[in-house]
């Protein structure tokens, strides 16, 4: 999959690990994300989907955090969220919200099967042990989506590794270096701005 890497990404991995801002940042960075994949889809979708895109990417927020635990350079830890997201997407028949075409979707599993297995995440269950307690709201389907799909904002060709995209340009694999000295202050929710960190 092809994601960005940039201080604010370093910032936030540092600042979902630290108390007293942490939770803070999780939240904007849920509503960040919510608002950014909503801008993908008609206007109609938006209220209809909001709180189930919101429970999602707040369960996501631990997934991101285990797999840092379990070793995966920040990178990976993030794209194995946004595969996550991809399920979900693809099961709802949300085609014009996904980053990859459905072909695309097993090859992303394989490379993180041994995280997904772990954790009993699979494509008809994203969040596996990090579904929610009280569950994740219900969200109308559009299947019928996926008889002919478009995937008007998906990018194909990025399956058999993540390619992060930096300011210099695109690098295979881990993504970039963190730097020694990461502001977690420069996280989404620390201040007011919140620029995007998708």
């Amino acid at each position: 999959m092809k994601i960005r890497q940039n201080v604010r990404h370093w910032a936030a991995k540092k600042a979902l690990t630290t108390p007293v801002i942490g939770p803070r940042v999780n939240d904007k960075l849920v509503d960040m994300h919510t608002e950014i994949f909503l801008g993908k889809t008609d206007e109609a979708n938006h209220e209809v989907r909001r709180l189930h895109l919101d429970d999602f990417f707040d369960a996501t927020m631990d997934t991101y955090v285990a797999a840092l635990e379990a070793g995966y350079p920040e990178a990976e830890a993030r794209e194995i969220t946004h595969i996550q997201a991809n399920f979900d997407f693809f099961n709802h028949g949300w085609t014009e919200m996904m980053e990859i075409p459905a072909d695309e979707l097993e090859d992303h599993y394989r490379r993180y099967e041994a995280f997904f297995s772990e954790h009993g995440i699979t494509i008809d269950d994203p969040l596996g042990e990090f579904t929610p307690p009280t569950g994740v709201a219900e969200a109308p389907a559009t299947p019928e989506k996926l008889e002919d799909p478009e995937y008007e904002n998906a990018i194909e060709g990025f399956a058999d590794d993540v390619y992060v995209e930096t300011p210099d340009g695109l690098l295979k694999g881990r993504g970039t270096d963190e730097p020694e000295d990461v502001d977690p202050s420069e996280a989404p929710g620390v201040d007011d701005e919140g620029a995007s960190a998708d």
